[in-house]
């Protein structure tokens, strides 16, 4: 089998593929790239780490018939180091050589027959979004999914497709991202699915590059398939009970303040500076006013003052820094609403309506 393909090309394809390569695994096959023959002007490049697989398609002329695994990030370094202008990848048995004008190198494969079959998009019961909504949600929602992999559940986005919309879920436990978006479906019924949250953040990036303006969706035997443009990514399905969260969300709320989105990110990006070692941004509002501040022993302090509507008793909330402004961040108006209880309990982020909500859990005050 010979391929042959611009650098440019070929590189932006591995690069691509790269993401889902492996580089922990018991299995040596899936720190490679299985590259295949898909016709004469293609050919189809696939990466997995069984997990999260992706499968591409490349442009090129082809000659032969087979496939061939190579390590990837060998691969992808080499093609980076080449010079401008066409690439030829040949193989013929247990190694592939590479050339490009004067360079050459030969690459030891992997056993082609080890490398694992990918799933399949079903032939039944797909159905197809609008891609740039989906993106949106994706990014406003994914960021609350927790990192610590001792609560698996916690680490997906809770997905419900609906006929008309799509809804996202997130938690860490400190926090509560929850969006609905209209989008225009072809979904017969509804569905929901958990979906990890490193996959959906790649859906987001593969979407947005692809250019495409729908996403075709297949959910079959715990994965989801995701195809955008000529991009097939495919993620298992995180299984397990997902929090109740409309049960975290206070029924009630003592205040309502209105503040300026981009006015209030500056003061808590900037006053958030001093807000170090684990020390919570203070917010305190009285009349008329809000008091930002933060202090770290040993490293300093500091304090800004923001006219708002705000009237009533005092109160004093302190939240994480960076959990906050993900919150104010993900509001897509000019203007943010931030509902508080009391100290000890929950805030909440929006905008005008409630297709977008944020709980965040308060860091109790001392001193």
């Amino acid at each position: 089998m010979q391929l042959t393909c611009p650098k440019d090309i070929l590189l932006e394809k591995l690069q691509t593929a790269l993401k889902t390569v492996a580089t922990k695994s018991t299995m040596p096959v899936l720190s490679g790239m299985m590259i295949k023959a898909a016709g004469a002007g293609s050919a189809e490049i696939s990466s997995t780490d069984m997990e999260l697989s992706l499968r591409l398609s490349l442009p090129a002329g082809v000659e032969g018939e087979g496939a061939f695994v190579v390590p990837g990030r060998l691969l992808t370094d080499v093609v980076r180091s080449l010079p401008a202008g066409e690439v030829k990848i040949e193989t013929g048995g247990e190694q592939a050589q590479i050339v490009s004008g004067p360079a050459s190198f030969r690459i030891n494969c992997l056993p082609a027959a080890d490398f694992p079959r990918l799933p399949e998009m079903p032939e039944e019961g797909v159905f197809e979004l609008d891609s740039a909504p989906l993106v949106d949600t994706i990014n406003t929602v994914a960021r609350a999914a927790s990192r610590d992999e001792t609560r698996p559940v916690l680490t997906g986005v809770l997905v419900r497709f609906g006929k008309d919309s799509v809804k996202m879920v997130a938690t860490d436990s400190y926090r509560l991202s929850v969006r609905e978006t209209k989008v225009a479906s072809t979904l017969a019924e509804k569905k929901e699915v958990i979906v990890p949250r490193a996959s959906m953040e790649e859906l987001a990036r593969l979407a947005s590059a692809s250019g495409s303006d729908k996403v075709r969706v297949g959910v079959v035997d715990g994965q989801i398939m995701f195809l955008a443009g000529d991009t097939l990514l495919s993620s298992r399905l995180i299984e397990g009970q997902f929090p109740n969260y409309q049960q975290l969300l206070p029924d009630e709320f003592k205040h309502e303040i209105e503040l300026d989105k981009e006015e209030l990110l500056e003061v808590v990006s900037r006053i958030g500076l001093m807000a170090q070692k684990n020390a919570p941004l203070r917010m305190r509002f009285s009349d008329g006013r809000l008091t930002v501040s933060a202090q770290t022993p040993q490293v300093g302090e500091a304090r800004e003052d923001v006219p708002v509507p705000f009237q009533g008793e005092e109160v004093e909330i302190g939240f994480n820094t960076e959990y906050l402004r993900d919150g104010i961040e993900s509001v897509q108006e000019e203007k943010v609403f931030l509902r508080i209880i009391s100290p000890l309990r929950p805030g909440l982020i929006k905008g005008s309506t409630d297709d977008f909500l944020y709980l965040i859990m308060p860091v109790r005050l001392t001193g």
